[in-house]
């Protein structure tokens, strides 16, 4: 979507039941995410420093979970930067398509789970941050 823009993408809360033995939140396809969830992927022992993304994707929505520990999600849309702490594994972070992310500062042990709307295809990413800016302005 080459037109998006950071503002399309948003904090979910997901619902939250709380019970002795530990709590549990539920993710449901079309029902508390706005897609059908076809991949599933976690990053796990990032090490301190280190960045993860630094791409967009053509046709791609993901939700992003800190499932345990921190980590920041910096999203571009070529024009405007957020960023959102994502420390609670009852929100997730939607990303849609056609908007540039980097992952930064995790967090000593964190993990971070991505639902995506499509299974893995090369072609949809856009790795090279020139390349994104032509794509969101001149249409790739």
């Amino acid at each position: 979507m080459r037109n998006s823009r950071v503002y399309d993408c948003s904090i979910i809360e997901f619902s939250k039941h709380h019970a002795p033995q530990g709590n549990l939140s539920v993710v449901q396809n079309d029902k508390d995410i706005p897609f059908s969830v076809q991949r599933i992927y976690y990053l796990y022992d990032v090490p301190g420093g280190e960045s993860r993304g630094a791409h967009a994707h053509k046709e791609l929505s993901q939700l992003i979970v800190a499932a345990s520990g921190s980590f920041t999600v910096t999203l571009d849309d070529g024009r405007t930067k957020r960023t959102f702490l994502l420390n609670r594994p009852y929100q997730g972070l939607l990303v849609v398509p056609g908007i540039w992310r980097t992952l930064d500062d995790f967090s000593s042990g964190s993990v971070c789970l991505v639902l995506a709307s499509h299974k893995y295809d090369k072609e949809d990413y856009i790795r090279n941050y020139e390349v994104f800016l032509d794509y969101k302005k001149n249409g790739g």
